[in-house]
């Protein structure tokens, strides 16, 4: 069983920063061997893939409305991810969530930002970002 934790969020204001944190604990396999991910999902909206990151963090995937903006990193010894969101807009206002799946991210035709194609998820820490 994987399970993860968010925290982190909050509010702030237009080009304001924040980093959202994920604390996950893995009964079987180490956290190196996840593919880690997060997405997001704003009122009335539907979920959608903000970033991700391959076990051993060589390789990183950006969703374009956040790319140059957000860093995903992860610390597989204190078996934690994180998500650095600079210059935050308004509609990064979302409930923000910790997603893992066990080995490889999903990079073929767009699965990388499906849901289905990640099994593990968190129960999410809001940010809002006002104008």
């Amino acid at each position: 069983q994987v399970r993860l934790e968010e925290s982190g969020g909050g509010s702030v204001q237009t080009g304001g920063s924040l980093r959202l944190s994920c604390v996950v604990s893995t009964d079987i396999y180490s956290v190196g061997w996840y593919c880690m991910g997060w997405f997001r999902q704003a009122p009335g909206k539907e979920r959608e893939g903000v970033a991700a990151i391959e076990g051993g963090g060589g390789s990183t995937y950006y969703a374009g409305s956040v790319k140059g903006r957000f860093t995903i990193s992860r610390d597989n010894a204190n078996n934690a991810m994180y998500l650095g969101m600079n210059s935050l807009k308004p509609e990064d206002t979302a409930m923000y969530y910790c997603a893992a799946r066990y080995g490889s991210c999903p990079v073929v035709g767009g699965a990388t930002w499906d849901s289905k194609y990640w099994a593990h998820w968190g129960q999410g820490t809001q940010v809002t970002v006002s104008s």
